[in-house]
């Protein structure tokens, strides 16, 4: 039966059973639909932010299949196919189905995905994976992409050999140390700023001159995220806007101008616990260290602020 895309979510709202075809988009976003009923065809279904938990298992989708902040869904159907998949902030999704075939793939900030198919195929396509925090592995079936993105992916640490990418490689806030001859001629990005090989896998010999001295600020950024806060901060001769103590011991709030960037200030703390030495950055505007820790701790107004004891 085929129905305009506005019949089409009446009849499904009314629980009505398919087969059902539309020729353009189907739009169920934020729809209350748990499930879909079997014999489902359409060039473009956008579910986003509805309540569906899964899919049928015959659903055809030529275009696009949009399910971005589907807080609920738990499965998808194996064989699933279509050109484009939007997999996006879906935060029960902890699986891939076996057999999906599509050219791009998006599971950005669907923090509890972990679990690859053993076998699917993304077609030379794009793959984002952004904030994906609890992934730990990648496939080896990636084969060819044009573009992958991995940035604040804190649990990877390798990429598999054989994965080639034509376009680049986002690898920003991951733990990936190096990258394997496949991907020997794929530029580099750390959080969408190109990079050199150096900045990314030898931060240990930037210097806080050549930082200052880089003009373009979103490189000089990275350049001192790599070498890390704190050790910038001690390389660059921060100025102590103030100081006092808290239970790990004496704290500064430093301060370091940049060219043609806002300064950098940061509270430089200890945990009372391992006596660890971190660098926290603030806003620029930031005075003393009660009202650093009173940002950091969530309060606007540091007068608020009056813990029994900070940690």
């Amino acid at each position: 039966m085929a129905l305009s895309a506005e019949a089409a979510r009446a009849h499904l709202e009314a629980g009505k059973p398919g087969p059902l075809s539309v020729d353009g988009r189907l739009d169920l976003t934020n729809t209350r639909l748990k499930s879909l009923p079997q014999g489902i065809a359409c060039y473009e279904l956008d579910a986003s932010s509805s309540a569906l938990e899964s899919l049928p298992s015959d659903l055809q989708v030529e275009s696009r299949l949009i399910l971005d902040n589907c807080q609920h869904l738990r499965s998808l159907p194996a064989g699933l196919e279509a050109g484009a998949i939007s997999l996006r902030n879906c935060n029960s999704l902890h699986a891939l189905p076996e057999g999906l075939e599509t050219w791009f793939l998006d599971l950005s900030e669907s923090k509890r995905f972990t679990q690859w198919p053993r076998q699917a195929n993304v077609h030379s396509g794009r793959v984002r994976l952004r904030n994906c925090i609890d992934l730990q592995s990648l496939p080896s079936w990636f084969g060819t992409l044009a573009t992958l993105d991995l940035a604040g992916c804190v649990g990877l640490t390798s990429v598999p050999d054989g994965i080639r990418v034509t376009g680049w490689i986002d690898i920003g806030g991951t733990n990936i140390t190096s990258l394997p001859p496949s991907l020997g001629d794929a530029q580099l990005h750390w959080r969408s700023v190109p990079i050199t090989h150096r900045i990314a896998f030898e931060p240990q010999s930037i210097t806080a001159k050549e930082a200052i001295s880089e003009q373009n600020a979103e490189i000089r950024r990275v350049m001192i995220e790599r070498m890390g806060y704190l050790r910038f901060a001690q390389e660059a001769g921060a100025k102590v806007l103030d100081a006092d103590t808290d239970p790990g011991g004496e704290r500064r709030l430093l301060h370091i101008e940049l060219e043609q960037d806002e300064p950098l200030v940061g509270l430089a703390c200890a945990c009372p616990s391992t006596g660890h030495r971190y660098f926290l950055r603030v806003p620029p505007s930031t005075k003393s260290c009660h009202q650093a820790a009173a940002w950091l701790a969530g309060f606007d107004d540091p007068a608020l602020y009056h813990p029994v004891i900070e940690t």
